[in-house]
């Protein structure tokens, strides 16, 4: 059985915060198993970064590489193992590439896929962290 890490769902819940815009507390976490329910969240929130990481890009953000610094930070977190590893980055490159071949400019539905993405950011990671955390 694999003990989830504690420091996964620190950055987890600091991802969470970072979408909703709102400043970061440290909250005490609790280690449990991770599932396949976990993999998939974490997989779908690596797609997710990989969307916004495009589409605030050709919509003059100016964030930069922030999504990707996020998963970044995600995967050391996460300490994954080659294969899980190799899957997140598909999940955020495909997140990336989707985008990429529908917009080549910011257009309003564009910027309706932001919005989307970081409300459903948000909600995912937040419910990661409150079900993996005290």
């Amino acid at each position: 059985m694999r003990v989830t890490c504690p420091w996964r769902l620190f950055t987890i819940a600091a991802l969470a915060l970072t979408l909703s815009g709102a400043p970061f507390l440290a909250t005490p976490l609790r280690a449990q198993s991770a599932g396949p329910a976990l993999e998939e969240s974490l997989s779908r929130l690596a797609e997710i970064m990989g969307a916004l990481h495009y589409l605030r890009g050709i919509c003059n953000a100016n964030e930069g590489n922030r999504w990707r610094n996020e998963m970044q930070a995600l995967l050391e977190a996460e300490g994954a193992i080659p294969e899980r590893k190799a899957r997140m980055v598909a999940s955020f490159n495909r997140g990336f590439g989707n985008f990429q071949q529908t917009y080549r400019t910011c257009t309003p539905a564009a910027e309706l896929a932001v919005k989307r993405y970081l409300d459903e950011g948000v909600k995912l990671a937040r419910d990661v962290t409150a079900r993996y955390s005290n």
